[in-house]
């Protein structure tokens, strides 16, 4: 199993259309494709309250590179990306990781 932390800065008062974005668009999308999430969190006590991290669980590096090429090609993804962005962008930064559990983790 490989989870992979993504970490999305969102532009300034945007943070909750960039949740509803996921809550009722991003999500759909994702059930569809197969992706699964492992877990999604914003900042409560922390350095930046504009920040939403979540996690994602593959099978493998191929499942991820096939699952999320179909999701960044996907017609529906772009129509109703750009929709909540007439506004603006949701996400000034974004970043993303590719974890390994320790022999210790709880986690694997």
């Amino acid at each position: 199993m490989i989870h992979e932390l993504r970490i999305y800065r969102a532009s300034p008062g945007r943070l909750p259309d960039l949740l509803n974005r996921f809550d009722t668009v991003t999500l759909k999308i994702w059930d569809r494709i197969g992706i699964k999430q492992a877990g999604f969190w914003t900042v409560a006590i922390g350095d930046n309250n504009h920040d939403l991290y979540y996690l994602l669980e593959w099978e493998s590096l191929a499942e991820r590179e096939k699952l999320w090429t179909a999701f960044m090609a996907d017609p529906e993804w772009h129509e109703k990306k750009a929709k909540t962005e007439e506004n603006g962008s949701l996400v000034d930064y974004f970043s993303n990781s590719i974890l390994q559990p320790t022999a210790f983790s709880a986690v694997k």
